[in-house]
């Protein structure tokens, strides 16, 4: 067993180990990792992910910070393991070429189901290497679909990351959003008709396409703000196109027809 919460971190990291061995073993207890997961996840649950620091989440342990790092490394550690254990619960499909446009829009809104049962947690998936097997589990499973649907890999690579980089963001503004929404001062911010009394109000001599079209603006309930964007990436993607990157630097890109 690595002996410092560190090298721990990187062993986590690693692909598991299989060995043939039919002997019957003794159930495990739950390891003290997961359940510092649970833990951490009821505090962001009740009260937000900005709420939870390492003192914070050793207070709900009823133990010391001292010994919460025997575990976890850093809260960028933590948010790791929360992230894995989110991907963790997402079901992947078999890819399938004629339905790989539904399987990857579903996958997206299963990881936004996620992120939005616990408000704010989709910060920690901001410039987080997925290196957490859980995480990679979903990448190759997005990148299998996206394979299977004739996406160029180069294309299928950069649309995971604006994929995900979407859905996290979404998450994180309905979050802050709704966090907003409960001082009396901005309540007004989740209030579709407030909004569009406001713009309706602006000086239509200065902003005269804001006012004519407020209630464009300002429409859309539940996620179709959400589904509408996740379709327009998903649909923009460029098939079978391999060359759809190619390097400018290649002298044999001059002479291309455009």
């Amino acid at each position: 067993m690595p002996v410092n919460p560190r090298e721990r971190r990187a062993a986590r990291h690693q692909p598991p180990t299989f060995q043939a061995d039919t002997r019957p073993r003794r159930r495990r207890k739950t390891p003290i990792v997961e359940q510092v997961i649970d833990t951490a996840l009821d505090v962001i649950a009740q009260e937000g992910y900005e709420a939870l620091t390492m003192r914070r989440l050793a207070d709900a342990l009823d133990t010391g910070p001292a010994s919460l790092y025997n575990h976890v490394v850093n809260k960028a550690d933590l948010g790791e393991l929360l992230i894995g254990r989110l991907c963790s619960e997402l079901t992947l499909p078999s890819p399938s070429a004629d339905e790989w446009r539904d399987q990857i829009r579903d996958v997206c809104e299963q990881l936004r189901d996620q992120y939005l049962k616990y408000p704010g947690i989709s910060a920690a998936a901001f410039a987080m290497v997925p290196t957490d097997l859980q995480a990679l589990r979903v990448h190759e499973g997005m990148l299998a679909i996206l394979l299977t649907g004739g996406v160029a890999p180069q294309t299928a690579a950069w649309a995971i990351d604006a994929l995900l980089l979407y859905v996290a963001s979404y998450c994180l503004e309905l979050s802050i959003a709704h966090l907003r929404s409960t001082r009396a001062d901005t309540a007004w911010v989740l209030d579709r008709d407030e909004l569009r009394r406001r713009l309706t109000a602006l000086p239509a001599e200065t902003f005269p396409h804001t006012t004519r079209h407020a209630t464009e603006l300002t429409a859309g309930k539940d996620h179709d703000r959400f589904d509408f964007t996740v379709g327009l990436m998903i649909d923009g993607l460029n098939r079978h196109s391999p060359d759809s990157h190619s390097d400018p630097r290649d002298p044999s890109e001059k002479n291309r027809p455009q």
